[in-house]
């Protein structure tokens, strides 16, 4: 099967070189495209310089991560499209793993989505502790926050994606112990280092690019689904991320894509139940950090996302019966939480 990985950089050149060396050195990979995102710094002749046996590919703008992804997509006829974050370094093998998996996988499998290793070591703050200064601070499923620390663990950062009854789209197993078995069977992949079948592609179409950013994967993991495709994880195909180094994990950007996008996939594809969960919960949320005086930033941003999703409703009911026609399989046989 012929195999393409496609990264996509935006005013990253140093992460992104890391990432496709790594690649590069593998050598299992038939084309390696390395997608420029409009930088508006001199990304493309860095790359270009640094990685010679790539093809580097430069758009106008900045369309987003499924717009990159997806030009990398378009410039290749491969068989198989590997998926890589440019903040993510993959093992020895990584490639080979995912495309052997998929290539002896059934051929209802669309995608195989990688195991993700959270870059360096973690341990918990206690409940009331301050992180030291500057320190980065990520929370678990169960609430409890995690801070770098040289005498640490290492932690995962996903085996796939799931999707919980309120339609938040989350990474399984995020900060599960690093030996975690998990199952193959997942609902969807990571658009961080996953690998694609082309005829899977072929029958549902690329990421969405009006997501810009955020819930792309877990949105193209629904429409597989619901047209009987499955996904599976690889346990043998290993990243490491520098979690969020591209992007900001608290970002505005990220805030706000990440409550809108949550709505809008719940409004394309979810039950109804799902959808109404999704909606008033992100209201919810929005008001009670508004009225809280602590957050409210960030409780403009996602009531921001709320107005956004309401002033456009039209377009994604008309969207939400468009799928209900293409789909082979009802919304109600999909278990998002796999």
């Amino acid at each position: 099967m012929r195999t393409a990985v496609v990264v996509v950089n935006w005013n990253r050149a140093d992460l992104t070189t890391a990432a496709v060396r790594a690649v590069l050195d593998e050598g299992t990979a038939d084309d390696v495209i390395v997608v420029d995102n409009g930088s508006s710094d001199d990304s493309v002749a860095v790359l270009r310089q640094a990685l010679p046996d790539a093809t580097v590919v430069a758009r106008g703008d900045n369309g987003g991560f499924a717009a990159g992804a997806n030009t990398g997509i378009r410039h290749t006829d491969a068989d198989v499209v590997v998926l890589l974050n440019n903040d993510a370094v993959p093992a020895p093998g990584f490639v080979a793993a995912l495309r052997d998996h998929l290539a002896h996988a059934g051929p209802e499998v669309a995608a195989v989505t990688g195991r993700i290793v959270l870059a360096g070591r973690w341990t918990v703050l206690p409940a009331g502790a301050e992180p030291a200064p500057d320190a980065r601070v990520l929370r678990d499923h169960d609430g409890r926050r995690w801070t770098p620390s040289a005498d640490g663990e290492v932690r995962l950062n996903s085996t796939g994606v799931r999707v919980d009854r309120d339609g938040n789209g989350m990474d399984r197993d995020w900060f599960a112990p690093v030996d975690r078995v998990a199952d193959v069977d997942v609902f969807g992949f990571s658009g961080g280092a996953s690998a694609l079948r082309r005829t899977a592609l072929d029958d549902v179409g690329l990421l969405d690019e009006s997501l810009f950013m955020y819930y792309e994967d877990t949105e193209l993991a629904w429409r597989l689904r619901r047209r009987g495709w499955r996904v599976e994880h690889a346990a043998d195909a290993v990243v490491e991320h520098d979690h969020s180094a591209s992007s900001g994990v608290q970002s505005d950007l990220f805030v706000f894509r990440n409550a809108r996008n949550r709505i809008v996939v719940a409004l394309w594809h979810a039950p109804w139940p799902t959808v109404a969960r999704a909606t008033v919960r992100t209201l919810v949320r929005g008001l009670r950090r508004l009225a809280s005086g602590r957050t409210r930033r960030e409780a403009r941003l996602v009531l921001a996302a709320f107005a956004d999703v309401a002033g456009t409703l039209p377009v994604h009911l008309a969207r939400r019966l468009r799928e209900t026609r293409r789909a082979s399989v009802p919304r109600r046989r999909v278990d998002p939480g796999a």
